[in-house]
């Protein structure tokens, strides 16, 4: 399984980095929409990586297919809280283990 990075130049760099080669740079939300669906169909990618801020300004109706999507499991990373782990994790086993 694949792990794909989506978000700004910046964002993907370190990934990068670290030896993740799918990433995307879209320039718009359209791109943006597009890519998450493309990955989402995707059968190869495990998991997902969107910048949060990105995460946040998708559709409503998007973001609820990626949180009911177990795979690939969609990750938000930045400076904003995305609980989209903890509805994933509490859906998985029954039990949030934030509390």
């Amino acid at each position: 399984m694949d792990i794909a990075v989506i978000g700004s130049p910046e964002f993907t760099l370190g990934f990068q980095l670290a030896g993740i080669s799918t990433t995307y740079n879209p320039d718009d939300e359209e791109a943006t929409v597009s890519v998450v669906r493309e990955l989402l169909n995707t059968k190869g990618v495990g998991i997902v990586v969107i910048d949060s801020a990105i995460l946040s300004s998708l559709p409503d109706r998007l973001k609820e297919r990626i949180t009911e999507s177990v795979t690939p499991t969609v990750l938000g990373i930045g400076t904003e809280e995305d609980t989209t782990l903890r509805e994933t994790i509490r859906k998985a086993i029954g039990v949030d283990l934030w509390k």
